[in-house]
């Protein structure tokens, strides 16, 4: 019988081990700029082009290396790091595999250029796919430097499932900036087609986060420092007030290796715990020193998990930590532990000086046939959450962000609605139930009229009398920059200094004092949305920004609100689906009931 098993070429194997180390063009930069801090490197000097699809250098002042390592260093496995299993439990150094240069170059064209001191030349070689194409020596400067061309120009399948240039450029900063922070001790340029981005001089870790942050971070930060026979621990936190409902500035270093881990995220959390809102989340950038032999980094293929031979003690000096710091910073609250809290007056009725029960609150400048006007004549006070910062009324057509409901039949649906679970919108009719998601379909009703926003020549913004100054990282910045021309159209008008926002035009669907709001949801999608079916680039942002601006699952609507989500949704082209083509709303018939109780 013929044999099945067969052992691999090693082109197919490299391949293989590729797509473990190399997602992405980010996955190539974070191996490059590693195996330069293991060369220690002093400066090292980035450029990018084309999110790193067309290619990615990376240049250093490190060791470099003779003509016999540069041979041998595209080989599977080759490695200076390590030279035994025992090793493996005393690792300092970024990369230890030998994997990165073998299965970088099987999926692109790479060329590798080193020189050690007191050699006369360098050594460059050419490589295409595994292949080697040439190997010669060349003048050079001490160092390395590897250019990596055409990112998977022998996998077409991979090459097409890489993302957009805006997100693709969004994680190659994240790996900048991971190794940067990591690292402040080493100076870094970094090009971008062309434009130098950053030039990161050798400094400290403080200095490091404020250069990459911007000046403001400074008055942001506190400083945390511990130091146990565990663990030795230092960095920063950001005042509570700073917090966000994103996770971007969440930074967790372990014998200067970025690392992911719940668990410790959970361990800063939990110190911030009644300083902040649940739905928010701290910012920190925290160093961790742990004896190697402590820790297990072999668990993942990119190194950015590890398993701790005690993690549960390390969870409680982090959480402790950070919370001493914040006391000390006369951030948390005074706790006064003699004090026997069921004795004291409760705060609120401490201060109310009503000597009867609650009233009604009447309007007096109430009238009640006066057109287009939304204020109720009288305002009872309950439960409701009041919140209008996203769902406002008025009967300007133009107000496309905003519920308008000037066209509600309210013969058809009075009394026949109701809203379940913050999030749903339910719909009596004769003969079914409707079921609506209030977000997707909020998204949709938004996304047609920015399309026909799009479509018109009418000029849809307003000059602001005070140009509106808003602060962001220079990340943000850049990333609303590459946006300009789509903000543009949809009349968001601004210019930008080092770390401000300056908006000198608003459109007319947006209010000045929700700017804040809609900008920071506007950045969050920017860089994690990527619809692969759109269109066209304003077909993709008029996407990105109805989920911007739409009302989000968690609000409470009131009937009228209700009212205009149903009408307007099922005026859309088509109802059925949000922009991100997941249902909107089920339909379930007298029968589809009646079935469920068979």
């Amino acid at each position: 019988m013929k044999n099945i098993i067969n052992i691999l070429p090693e082109n197919v194997a490299n391949q293989i081990a590729a797509g473990e180390v190399v997602q992405r063009p980010a996955s190539v930069l974070k191996e490059l700029l590693e195996n330069s801090i293991d060369a220690r490197s002093s400066k090292i000097h980035v450029e990018i082009k084309n999110a790193g699809k067309t290619s990615i250098l990376v240049s250093d002042d490190g060791i470099g290396m003779n003509k016999e390592d540069a041979k041998i260093c595209f080989n599977r496995h080759a490695t200076s790091k390590i030279s035994s299993a025992n090793d493996l439990y005393n690792i300092k150094s970024k990369g230890f595999r030998g994997e990165a240069l073998a299965s970088i170059s099987a999926i692109a064209h790479t060329q590798l250029i080193s020189k050690q001191e007191n050699d006369q030349l360098g050594t460059q070689i050419d490589m295409n796919g595994s292949q080697l194409v040439s190997i010669k020596s060349v003048v050079a400067e001490k160092g390395t430097k590897i250019l990596v061309k055409n990112l998977f120009f022998n996998i077409p399948a991979r090459r097409k499932f890489l993302k957009s240039n805006n997100v693709e450029n969004k994680h190659i900063m994240n790996e900048f900036f991971r190794i940067s922070l990591s690292h402040p001790e080493v100076g870094f340029i970094f090009f971008n087609d062309g434009n130098e981005i950053y030039n990161l001089k050798r400094s400290t870790f403080k200095k490091r986060i404020i250069e990459l942050f911007g000046n403001k971070t400074n008055e942001k930060l506190v400083p945390i420092n511990e130091e146990t026979e565990i663990l030795r621990l230092n960095g920063f936190v950001f005042k509570p007030e700073f917090s966000k409902k994103s996770r971007g500035e969440q930074y967790f270093f372990v014998n200067n290796r970025f690392i992911k881990s719940p668990y410790l995220n959970h361990a800063v959390k939990a110190a911030f715990e009644g300083l902040i809102d649940t739905n928010y989340n701290p910012s920190y950038f925290l160093h961790l020193d742990v004896d190697p032999k402590t820790i297990d980094i072999n668990i993942h293929p990119t190194k950015t998990e590890i398993k701790f031979e005690d993690e549960h003690s390390i969870y409680a000096i982090l959480r402790s930590s950070i919370k001493h710091s914040l006391g000390q910073y006369n951030i948390s609250p005074l706790l006064d532990f003699e004090r026997d809290k069921n004795l004291d007056v409760p705060y609120d009725f401490e201060k109310d000086s009503r000597s009867g029960p609650l009233g009604i609150e009447i309007n007096s400048n109430y009238n009640p046939f006066e057109k287009n006007k939304t204020i109720s004549a009288i305002n009872v006070n309950n439960n409701f959450e009041e919140d209008t910062q996203i769902l406002q009324f008025s009967s300007d057509s133009e107000n496309i962000t905003q519920l308008d409901f000037k066209d509600i039949n309210n013969s058809v649906i009075k009394n026949q609605i109701i809203q379940f679970n913050k999030k749903y919108i339910i719909n009596k009719t004769k003969s079914s139930i409707i079921v609506i998601n209030q977000e997707r379909a909020h998204q949709r009703i938004l996304y047609e009229k920015f399309l026909k926003l799009i479509s018109s020549d009418k000029n849809n913004s307003q000059k602001l009398l005070y140009p509106s100054q808003l602060e962001y990282s220079p990340q943000d910045i850049r990333i609303l920059k590459n946006n300009e021309d789509q903000l543009k159209i949809f009349g968001i008008e601004f210019n930008f200094s080092k770390d401000n926002l300056i908006i000198s035009a608003l459109p007319n669907f947006l209010k000045e004092n929700d700017l804040k709001f809609y900008i920071d949801n506007l950045l969050i999608n920017l860089q994690n949305e990527t619809p692969i079916d759109n269109f066209s680039e304003l077909d993709l942002f008029s996407k990105i920004l109805s989920k911007s601006m739409s009302i989000k699952n968690g609000k409470i609507l009131d009937i009228k609100e209700q009212e205009f989500i149903i009408n307007a949704l099922f005026a859309c082209k088509d109802a059925s689906r949000c922009p991100f083509n997941k249902k909107t709303f089920v339909k379930m018939s007298v029968n589809d009931i009646e079935n469920m109780f068979k």
